[in-house]
C-alpha cells in the first residue's frame, strides 16, 4: 500500500486554512483590545469590562459552532461543511471592517467565533478520514499548528496595521480555503457511510495515487460503517460512551491549564510585567507556540501520543507553579482587595520589584506556552478526531467543541474574577493543580492510538 501521496498533502493543505482562520481570529483581540482601549470615538473605545467581553465573545460563538459543526459534519459532509463555514468568517469580518459602535465589534466576534467552531469540529475529522495511519499524527497535528501560525500572524500584523486593517488581512485566508476546498474529495469514510462505493474509490484514488489497493482499504472501512443512526439507549455502549467521556475529559483539561486566559491577555501580561514593547513579547510567545508545535507535529507518529502528554502537563505544572511564586513575590497580599481587575494594577507591586525579577514571568511563560505547544495543545484535537465510531462522530464531536468552548469562555471571561477572588498567584497555582491532574487522567483513561487504523480503535472501545 502507497502510504504517501502528494494530492494528500495538498487535501490537507486546504483544509488546514480553516484552522489558519481560526487561528486569525484568537490572536486579532491581543493587538487590537490595547488599541480600542485607547481609541478616541467614545462608540468604539472599550472599558476593562467591555475588553474583557470582546475577547471571550468569541468562545460563545465557537461554542454554538461546535453544536451546528456536529449536526453539519453528518449531514452535509466534511468537505461542504468547510466550504459553509467560510462565510461566517468574512461576514464576521465585514461587520468588524464596518463596525460603527461596540455592538458590532461584538457580532463580528460572535460570527468569526461561529465559524472557528464549526471548523474546530470538521478540519480534524477530515484531516484524520482522508489520512494513512502513518500520517495521521502528523497530519492532524499540523491542526494546532495552523492555529498558532494564525495567531502568531496576527500578533505580527499588528504590529503596523490597525484594527480594520488587520480584519481585513484576517478574511483572506477563509477565501482562499473556500477555493482550494472546492476542488478536494469528499473523506472515503463518509461517501462509504452514505452507499457511495465508486466515488469513495475516486476518492481514494487521489488520496493514495492509482496504483494503491483501493479495494481492500474500502473493505476494511465499509466493516466499521454499516451500521445506521444513532440511538439514545446506544449511549450505553462502551463503544459510544467511553470515547465520549475521555474526549470531553480531555477537551476541559486542555482549558483549565489557562492557555486562553494567558494568550487572550498577552501582550496586558507583559505590559504589567513592565515590559517597554509588549506587541514584540506576545510575537516572542506565538513564535514559540508555533517552534514547539511544529516540533510535536514531526515526532508525534514515532513518541505516540501519551508520551507528548505527560511531557506537555509536567512542564506546564512546573511553569504555572512558577508563575504563581513571581505574582507571590511582586504583589503585596491582595486577598482582601476589592479590586477585581488586579491584573491590570500590578503598577501597586513594590516598586522595582518588577524589574528585578521579570526575567521569572518570561522564563514562566515561555515554559507554559512552549509545554502547551508539544502536548495538550495539538494532541486533544488529534485524538477525539480518531476515537469516535462514525454514527457518533458528529454529536460526540460536538459535545467535546462544546465543552471546550464553554470552558474557555468561562476561563477567560472571568480570569480577572478569579484573580480578585484567589489572588494572582493564587489562580496560576489552581492552573498548576489542573495541569498536574491532567497528567494523572492521561496515566489512567488516555488510550494510545499511535499506528492504528480508525477501525482498530473503535475495536479498542468496543473491548473483548
Amino acid at each position: 500500500l502507497r502510504v504517501q501521496n502528494t494530492k494528500l498533502y495538498l487535501a490537507a493543505f486546504a483544509a488546514l486554512l480553516g484552522p489558519l482562520s481560526f487561528g486569525f481570529v484568537l490572536g486579532y483581540s491581543s493587538p487590537v483590545i490595547p488599541e480600542l482601549r485607547k481609541i478616541s470615538d467614545p462608540e468604539l473605545r472599550l472599558d476593562s469590562n467591555q475588553a474583557s467581553w470582546f475577547g471571550s465573545v468569541v468562545t460563545l460563538g465557537a461554542a454554538a459552532g461546535g453544536l451546528l459543526g456536529g449536526y453539519l459534519v453528518d449531514k452535509v459532509g466534511r468537505k461542504l461543511s468547510l466550504m459553509l463555514c467560510s462565510i461566517p468568517y468574512v461576514f464576521g469580518y465585514v461587520v468588524i471592517i464596518s463596525a460603527q459602535n461596540i455592538w458590532m465589534l461584538y457580532f463580528g466576534r460572535v460570527l468569526t467565533g461561529l465559524a472557528s467552531g464549526i471548523t474546530s469540529l470538521v478540519v480534524p475529522v477530515y484531516i484524520s478520514e482522508v489520512s494513512h495511519p502513518k500520517v495521521r499524527g502528523m497530519l492532524g497535528s499540523c491542526v494546532q499548528l495552523m492555529v498558532v501560525t494564525g495567531i502568531l500572524g496576527a500578533y505580527v500584523a499588528g504590529i503596523t496595521l490597525k484594527w480594520r486593517w488587520l480584519a481585513v488581512l484576517s478574511s483572506f485566508p477563509p477565501c482562499i480555503m473556500l477555493l482550494f476546498m472546492s476542488f478536494m474529495p469528499e473523506t472515503p469514510r463518509f461517501l462509504l457511510h452514505q452507499n457511495k462505493r465508486s466515488e469513495a474509490i475516486a476518492a481514494l484514488s487521489f488520496l493514495r495515487g492509482p496504483h494503491a489497493d483501493h479495494a481492500w482499504e474500502c473493505r476494511q472501512t465499509e466493516a466499521s460503517v454499516q451500521e445506521e443512526g444513532l440511538n439514545l439507549s446506544e449511549f450505553k455502549n462502551p463503544s459510544i460512551y467511553r470515547p465520549l467521556v475521555t474526549g470531553v475529559a480531555l477537551m476541559f483539561f486542555q482549558q483549565v491549564t489557562g492557555i486562553n486566559a494567558v494568550m487572550f491577555y498577552a501582550e496586558t501580561i507583559f505590559e504589567d510585567a513592565s515590559f517597554k514593547d509588549s506587541r514584540m513579547a506576545s510575537v516572542v510567545v506565538g513564535f514559540i507556540q508555533v517552534c514547539f508545535t511544529a516540533v510535536a507535529a514531526l515526532i508525534i507518529d514515532k513518541t505516540g501520543r501519551k508520551v507528548l502528554l505527560y511531557i506537555s502537563g509536567i512542564i506546564m505544572t512546573l511553569s504555572t507553579a512558577l508563575f504563581g511564586l513571581y505574582f507571590k513575590i511582586v504583589l503585596p497580599d491582595q486577598n482582601n482587595s476589592s479590586n477585581t481587575h488586579v491584573w491590570f494594577t500590578l503598577n501597586s507591586a513594590s516598586p522595582g520589584t518588577e524589574s528585578t525579577i521579570s526575567w521569572l514571568a518570561v522564563v514562566s511563560l515561555g515554559l507554559f506556552v512552549a509545554g502547551f505547544a508539544l502536548g495538550w495543545g495539538p494532541v486533544p484535537w488529534l485524538v477525539i478526531s480518531e476515537i469516535f465510531p462514525l454514527k457518533a462522530k458528529g454529536i460526540s464531536s460536538g459535545a467535546c467543541v462544546l465543552t471546550n468552548w464553554v470552558m474557555a469562555f468561562l476561563i477567560t471571561k472571568d480570569f480577572n474574577d478569579f484573580i480578585g477572588f484567589l489572588t494572582a498567584y493564587g489562580t496560576f497555582w489552581l492552573f498548576s493543580a489542573f495541569c498536574c491532574l491532567s497528567v494523572i487522567f492521561t496515566a489512567l483513561y488516555v488510550p494510545e492510538t499511535k499506528g492504528q487504523t480508525l477501525e482498530q480503535i473503535e475495536a479498542y472501545f468496543r473491548g473483548p
